[in-house]
């Protein structure tokens, strides 16, 4: 049995590290004496981040496109072209991302000239049609444009994840634009998805998992919501509901492991019952389980809680006509 490293054996292997500011190569890592083996150990101390396959760079170096642009130009030949996941993290950084792909370290999409197939064993690669205007070189980075990428990932991706790329790409490129583009893609793989996505596509949408919870609104049959309603707080402020109708005042939370853990709990408490007593909202919230999974039951609960609402507004109107 291997026994555990100790903080100072941790503090020698980070002192041999290439770079205390950009990323380097495994190969760079290994020059300098760490085996892969370290630097993983190191990822899981926290002590380094791991992107991409084969790209570290040290744990609190500030995120930026131009870092991300620095771990492409490490493996990615100049004649290829990033697309997909790879392009939109390019664009959005872990924005981009699927919900638990933090968790994993997926290969590089990339496309090669016609001919060319790269087998490095750190990108999948192939060939793709694209127009000049599919694609754009930025600091020596050839990738798909935000609106290539929307339209791909649109059609490409599982319905959850294409709604939640689409939501997060339309703020570099309207949702009309990404609209407009669909026609050339008559015929391809998935373009009937997303076409329809992009009818609910939205770019108030604040994370991937509010995107996929908005899908599950449609799925319920609910009328179109707003993302971000703003409503009165108590100090002065403002709130935001992340998915509602604000003249029926009724929505949908979401809350996340992140932001909303036991910490948060009596903020969050508060804040809702602010909301449903002293404004009158008619709220659902949701967690990781009721939205993704084999057992989502959102589409259910919110149907159910809309009909609901339904009786009781029709009843307070038929009060309102007899007196």
């Amino acid at each position: 049995m291997t026994r555990p490293r100790t903080s100072r054996q941790f503090d020698e292997l980070l002192a041999r590290l290439p770079s205390s500011h950009a990323p380097f190569s495994a190969r760079e890592a290994e020059d300098a004496g760490l085996t892969n083996r370290q630097c993983r150990d190191l990822v899981d101390r926290g002590a380094l981040v791991w992107p991409i396959p084969g790209v570290y760079y040290r744990h609190g170096v500030e995120d930026s496109q131009e870092l991300r642009l620095a771990a492409l130009r490490l493996i990615v030949p100049s004649d290829c072209v990033v697309t997909d996941r790879t392009a939109a993290w390019l664009w959005l950084g872990d924005r981009a991302l699927a919900p638990g792909e933090h968790l994993t370290v997926p290969r590089v999409s990339v496309f090669a000239p016609p001919g060319r197939r790269l087998r490095n064993g750190l990108v999948d690669s192939g060939e793709r049609r694209l127009a000049l205007r599919d694609a754009v070189e930025v600091n020596g980075v050839l990738a798909t444009t935000p609106l290539r990428t929307a339209c791909d990932l649109g059609r490409l991706l599982h319905r959850d994840q294409a709604l939640a790329a689409l939501d997060a790409l339309a703020s570099l490129c309207s949702v009309e634009e990404i609209a407009g583009e669909l026609p050339r893609f008559k015929g391809f793989r998935g373009v009937i998805q997303a076409r329809m996505l992009v009818s609910i596509a939205d770019a108030g949408a604040a994370s991937p998992f509010e995107s996929i919870a908005r899908l599950r609104w449609w799925d319920a049959g609910l009328p179109r919501p707003q993302c971000q309603v703003p409503v009165d707080a108590p100090d002065g402020g403002r709130y935001y509901i992340d998915i509602g109708l604000p003249e029926e005042r009724f929505g949908l939370e979401y809350f996340g492991e992140e932001f909303h853990g036991p910490s948060q709990r009596s903020h969050d408490r508060a804040r809702l019952l602010w909301l449903r007593e002293r404004r009158d909202w008619i709220l659902t919230v949701a967690r990781r389980r009721n939205v993704v999974g084999r057992g989502q039951d959102l589409p259910i609960t919110l149907r159910r809680r809309w009909d609901a609402a339904g009786r009781i507004r029709r009843r307070a109107g038929g009060a309102h006509s007899a007196a």
